[in-house]
């Protein structure tokens, strides 16, 4: 097939892939009303259906054994994540204002993460090790945001911690419930949401395989096809909710958005395939892994130091990005 066409067939494929992400994340949302669960919960879900992009295209990058392409559009998404949905979201907005205990919560959280990756992605431990360390940390805060505000009263901890965890997700649960669909789903939405989730699937599978054909036929370095090009197309969704979200004075939900997308790309599109396939050749991703630490641990610093992060933060971050783009560019280059 041409490289003209598959690069038609990749644009085509991205719209439908944006297009049903959206029409996933509504409909899950619907879902969760009509199940009652907690606006933490459903955020929690709706981070994971945005994230559906890029985790298909991992995988099948893995599974095909492009481990470059792999590994790159999970952390090249993360990076990107931060930029796109804390740096631009603050320059949008005019300066996003946190609580200090919402960057404690979704910042330990998401450093963590960035932590175990870059654990993982070095060998200093297995990938299984790592992922009972992510799920060690992921599981309680699922937990304690799955649970009705009453229930968390009755959470297992010492009583000023739990007092703290649950005003720290009750300060996010009244940002996202302006959010929450006023008409509660049912079965049809269930029917919606999984041709939503076929086409998602589909979708990224064929811009993975588009994306690579054309990266490899103009000598691309599968680095910048991942990292960069991918990561950044299979973001988008997250980006533009989060943008929505920070416009709108919805500060902690925007923090969780970007943090929680990161903690779920990482499961689910990284250590989860490398038990199943095996180490799944995370060592090549390291460069992108060390950038996606780095800059998790300077925005938790700058929202933790200005109880937010400002217009001026946030170009910072962005410009972080793009230095991170032409590190990743001109190292690939310089070792083809």
């Amino acid at each position: 097939m041409p490289s003209a066409v598959l690069a038609l067939l990749f644009l085509a494929a991205t719209a439908v892939s944006l297009g049903a992400s959206a029409v996933l994340v509504a409909r899950l949302e619907r879902i969760c009303a009509w199940l009652g669960l907690s606006a933490a919960l459903l955020g929690l879900v709706a981070a994971l259906a945005a994230d559906a992009p890029e985790i298909t295209s991992a995988v099948t990058a893995l599974a095909r054994g492009q481990q470059q392409i792999g590994t790159g559009v999970i952390l090249g998404s993360n990076v990107f994540n931060l930029a796109a949905l804390i740096g631009l979201g603050a320059v949008t907005a005019g300066g996003i204002a946190l609580h200090r205990r919402s960057v404690l919560l979704e910042g330990g959280l998401a450093l963590w993460m960035a932590a175990v990756t870059l654990a993982a992605v070095t060998s200093a431990i297995t990938p299984a090790l790592a992922l009972a360390l992510a799920l060690a940390a992921l599981l309680p805060y699922v937990y304690i945001s799955a649970a009705h505000p009453s229930a968390r009263a009755r959470v297992p901890a010492p009583d000023r911690l739990r007092s703290w965890l649950a005003g720290a997700i009750s300060e996010e649960e009244q940002e996202l419930s302006g959010l929450i669909p006023d008409r509660p789903g049912g079965r049809r939405d269930l029917g919606a949401a999984a041709l939503a989730l076929a086409a998602v699937v589909a979708a990224s599978v064929v811009m993975e395989q588009a994306a690579t054909t054309v990266g490899t036929r103009l000598a691309i370095p599968d680095v910048i096809t991942g990292a960069i090009v991918l990561a950044a197309v299979t973001s988008l969704p997250n980006a533009v909710a989060a943008i929505y979200l920070a416009r709108r004075g919805r500060a902690a939900a925007t923090l969780s958005e970007a943090m929680n997308s990161n903690t779920l790309n990482v499961l689910a599109g990284l250590l989860i395939p490398a038990v199943i396939i095996g180490n799944a050749g995370l060592g090549a991703g390291l460069r992108t892994a060390i950038w996606y630490a780095a800059l998790t641990l300077g925005v938790v610093a700058i929202a933790l130091a200005g109880r937010g992060v400002s217009r001026r933060s946030g170009l910072l971050v962005i410009y972080a990005y793009a230095v991170f783009v032409i590190t990743v560019v001109v190292t690939a280059i310089a070792s083809a």
